[in-house]
């Protein structure tokens, strides 16, 4: 891949993604997979004038290794000086950036159980500090191919070419190649998505109703005070930023037990490392109350169990199936891509800033009006080309948003 476009890619995460300030720090996650990459953006970074950057280094195998040999009680210890550390973002507010390149069956065989238990037991320690720095960060999420990603997508190619195949398609899907400008690119592309923003805010929607030939026939509803959000968005110390790189979507947060009926999977979900396939959820009182997967069963399972929250919904995102992602045609197995290629659901969070007036309002209250609280946001993938969304208004009126999978308004 040329490194003139890698480079303009790596400026695009820094400048339109978290849009690191002067003086701030950013805390950069990645895996080993494509590391002269990190350099590049921690380049970009510091001549963004970050104050600091700090790489910290994930891999799949070392995972594995540890759920495998470390007992419960060591996966769930919170020590005093991870402690201190949360305290210390809390008071600095870093910009956050997570590079992805995980492969999707990376973590098979995993023990999911004994991992979950853990997550349970530190993820009330950490809560609280997480929710101290609640939109107050700017975070992103972008990706870098990595080799066994790369062979999962195209499996028919040689690994090297694999590889390279996989560049194009981020690169393509996060609007860098093919254009002068990638920063001013992402300026019209943001701009364009809440222009849907508006059109469906101005509709005053009460409830969704989902339907599509797979068989998905399901009524979903939004707190009295939600607002659709999509493209850039903006932290509450006044920083714009791009949470994903790519996104085609436009999203909402509905009210927590209002959803009935069943949903079809349309596309593989990559849960931890493992992935869940075909799979289907039925909902009553807001609630899932069965599951099926042909692939993946246990860990939708587990999936579903994390928390009380786990259960019920926390967004409803709309993506037209002429979204260039979707038009690509390729299946990423990573839901940063296929979510923006497809309509989605995400059990568990909800965010408070699809919310009117959440600058005004704690969490507590937020919670109140009816957002979803839980230890996990997990989007999955429902959008097909037969899909038909249906939008009752609050003075009554029926209107169909999506036809055939795409824009009726």
């Amino acid at each position: 891949m040329k490194k003139s476009l890698l480079r303009e890619y790596a400026r695009l995460i820094i400048r339109s993604g978290v849009n690191i300030q002067k003086g701030q720090t950013l805390i950069l996650n990645a895996g080993l997979d494509q590391p002269e990459f990190v350099q590049m953006v921690v380049e970009e970074a510091y001549k963004a004038k970050a104050k600091e950057v700090i790489v910290e280094w994930n891999y799949q195998g070392l995972t594995k290794v540890h759920s495998r040999y470390q007992s419960l009680k060591t996966m769930s210890e919170v020590h005093e000086w991870q402690l201190a550390r949360q305290e210390h973002y809390c008071r600095i507010l870093p910009a956050r950036l997570h590079l992805t390149s995980a492969d999707p069956d990376g973590l098979k065989g995993v023990n999911m159980a004994k991992m979950s238990k853990a997550r349970q037991i530190t993820y009330p320690i950490l809560k609280p500090y997480q929710e101290r720095r609640e939109n107050k960060e700017q975070w992103c999420i972008a990706a870098v191919p990595g080799v066994a990603w790369a062979k999962k997508v195209f499996p028919g190619l040689p690994k090297g070419k694999a590889v390279e195949k996989l560049w194009e398609a981020i690169l393509a899907a996060a609007r860098v190649d093919g254009v002068n400008d990638p920063v001013e690119a992402w300026v019209r592309h943001s701009a364009n998505l809440v222009g849907h923003c508006d059109t469906l805010n101005a509709l005053k929607i009460t409830k969704l109703h989902y339907t599509a030939a797979n068989g998905t026939d399901f009524t979903v509803g939004m707190m009295d005070k939600g607002v659709w959000r999509g493209g850039c968005d903006t932290s509450l110390q006044g920083i714009d930023f791009n949470p994903n790189i790519p996104t085609e979507e436009v999203f909402i947060s509905p009210k927590r037990g209002l959803a009935e009926g069943i949903v079809y999977s349309s596309m593989p979900l990559s849960y931890r490392g493992q992935l869940i396939d075909k799979f289907w959820m039925r909902f009553e009182g807001g609630k899932v109350v069965e599951v099926g997967a042909e692939q993946g069963l246990k860990a939708l399972e587990e999936m579903v169990s994390m928390d009380e929250g786990a259960a019920y919904l926390g967004e409803c995102a709309l993506v037209p199936q002429d979204s260039p992602i979707c038009a690509g045609g390729i299946l990423f197995y990573n839901t940063l891509f296929d979510e923006n290629a497809s309509c989605h659901l995400a059990l568990g969070r909800g965010y408070a800033d699809t919310i009117e007036g959440f600058e005004n309002l704690t969490l507590d209250e937020c919670r109140e009006m009816g957002l979803n609280d839980s230890m996990i946001h997990v989007d999955f993938m429902i959008g097909c080309e037969s899909m038909n969304i249906d939008a009752t208004c609050a003075d009554g009126r029926v209107v169909r948003i999506f036809e055939n999978g795409n824009w009726a308004v």
